[in-house]
């Protein structure tokens, strides 16, 4: 008896990349040691030794060398009462086009009462007609402490690249104490170099980044200011 060929959608779904990491740190008299580790699929972690930094450090490696429609990575990274820990990627994460479904990116971030988390992954580049799905929700504890930055890169314009057309959709939620304090959503679909150009989106440019920190005051954002004449880009 023959087996009947698979259809082409399971051909598919059978190709595409997953990915899930769930990272736990506790603290100890270095600032933050591993308590839970856990790889799977794609995604792997490392923790290169920093000579002279006391908070331990993250590196997250995607073994598939780029993300395309159909793909789904989980990350789950807890940081317990009094730990610090940062984290990083090895490259600038890609995403390619999509011959239809999203690629979709799902992070969850929480910190503990008087622990330090410092989430400064390399950029996401995104590449024409890509679909892209990401959430990042962060639950912070009472006296906790969160550095967030995020930079998206809409082509690469040393290699002569537009995103002309595709999806991305981008979605923040962060609480403290269980409390909404930032909620932040970005969608582009459909003609994105256009809106792109648009003077209330990008003003022609061809990158978007966010970067969070709680808790802050005036003081932190005066600091802030002092150095925008060194910003370029």
């Amino acid at each position: 008896m023959l087996a009947s060929k698979p259809a082409d959608s399971e051909v598919f779904a059978r190709n595409r990349a997953t990915g899930r990491i769930a990272l736990s740190v506790a603290a100890d008299g270095a600032g933050g040691r591993r308590e839970r580790v856990h790889e799977a699929g794609a995604l792997r972690i490392r923790f290169p030794n920093v000579p002279g930094n006391n908070a331990l450090e993250a590196v997250i490696l995607n073994t598939a060398g780029g993300m395309t429609g159909g793909d789904c990575f989980d990350i789950d990274v807890a940081v317990r009462p009094d730990a610090r820990l940062t984290v990083t990627t090895a490259a600038a994460e890609k995403v390619y086009r999509s011959l239809g479904p999203d690629a979709r990116i799902a992070v969850k971030l929480t910190v503990g009462a008087g622990a330090t988390l410092m989430w400064l992954p390399q950029e996401t580049i995104l590449f024409d007609r890509v679909r892209l799905r990401r959430s990042i929700d962060v639950d912070l504890s009472p006296d906790a402490s969160l550095l967030l930055a995020e930079a998206v890169v809409f082509g690469r314009s040393a290699m002569g690249e537009t995103v002309t057309d595709g999806h991305f959709s981008d979605r923040w939620r962060v609480r403290l104490d269980q409390r909404l304090i930032f909620a932040e959503c970005l969608r582009l679909d459909g003609a994105i170099a256009r809106r792109l150009a648009e003077p209330a989106v990008a003003g022609g440019r061809a990158a978007v980044a966010s970067v969070l920190k709680v808790p802050a005051d005036e003081t932190v954002v005066a600091a802030v200011r002092a150095l925008e004449k060194d910003f370029a880009g």
